[in-house]
């Protein structure tokens, strides 16, 4: 059985990949990135569509947070009251 998996995974590599032209890679070349951190977020297109650039959305979020943070304050005076 484990024969058969073997050779399973020798068949995959297509015969034109010839690994022998490839230039090898840079060990931890994108290292500094990854440890910086990286927060990718897909949008739907319809909000895509109302966002041209990252710019746009940061802007947007903000605004959002702030509207949150005194709703926030507002509620909490009323319940004072």
């Amino acid at each position: 059985m484990k024969k058969d998996k073997e050779n399973e995974m020798e068949d995959e590599l297509l015969a034109e990949y010839d690994f022998a032209q490839m230039k090898a890679g840079v060990r931890g070349k994108y290292v500094e990135r990854y440890r910086a951190g990286t927060n990718l977020v897909l949008l739907d297109p319809d909000i895509a569509q109302a966002f041209p650039n990252d710019a746009a959305v940061n802007e947007a979020l903000r605004m959002l947070i702030e509207i949150a943070q005194c709703q926030q304050s507002n509620t909490a005076v009323q319940q004072t009251e």
